[in-house]
């Protein structure tokens, strides 16, 4: 079973997280901030990764600690899952549009975190969640989950529709990226022999 369950505790946050990347997409999310809670909801959703993740944070400062940590956490559990990579695709992308916006991902499960992100909203907030808290997710998934991960925004002007794109666009290419190849199952993707 390609499954894990990280603990992070700090000063400033409490997170759980368990994943199956195998799973059927199932959530049960629950971070104290809404928002979130309904992109980590179209993550699981669409990338058919079972998520159950509980978060308590500093809500009296902002949201910062808790969105940034909960992508450190979850970044760590994909690699756990991942173990050896051994059979996975390893490459993903996803134009995905809604609405008035579309948002393209390409993603690369290559151990060498990198990001880049031209994501540009028009809004810094949707409801009382800072935008600017989508590109921090994302670079601590990238950064602690060594994913080399692309996220360009085509069009779109309504905040909440060009974030929801995003999150449905990285999770439709990490479905595939951590899918077992059927001609590779016993292989690791890579001619180093490692990821």
């Amino acid at each position: 079973m390609r499954t894990s369950q990280i603990t992070r505790k700090t000063a400033e946050t409490d997170i759980s997280v368990e994943i199956n990347l195998d799973g059927t997409g199932s959530y049960d999310n629950q971070t104290g901030v809404g928002f979130f809670d309904h992109m980590l909801d179209q993550l699981a959703r669409h990338s058919l990764i079972d998520m159950t993740i509980r978060a308590k944070g500093d809500y009296h400062i902002d949201d910062h600690h808790t969105v940034e940590d909960t992508g450190i956490a979850l970044g760590q559990a994909l690699t756990q899952a991942l173990g050896d990579k051994k059979g996975i695709r390893r490459y993903g992308e996803c134009h995905l549009p809604m609405d008035d916006a579309q948002v393209r991902c390409a993603l690369d499960l290559s151990a060498r975190p990198y990001l880049i992100w031209n994501v540009d909203f028009q809004s810094p907030k949707i409801g009382t969640f800072d935008t600017e808290l989508v590109r921090e997710f994302f670079q601590a998934i990238s950064t602690h989950g060594g994913i080399t991960l692309h996220v360009d925004q085509i069009h779109g002007f309504n905040a909440h529709h060009v974030a929801e794109a995003a999150f449905k666009a990285v999770a439709r290419a990490l479905r595939l990226a951590v899918e077992t190849d059927p001609r590779k199952a016993d292989a690791i993707p890579s001619t180093k022999g490692a990821l």
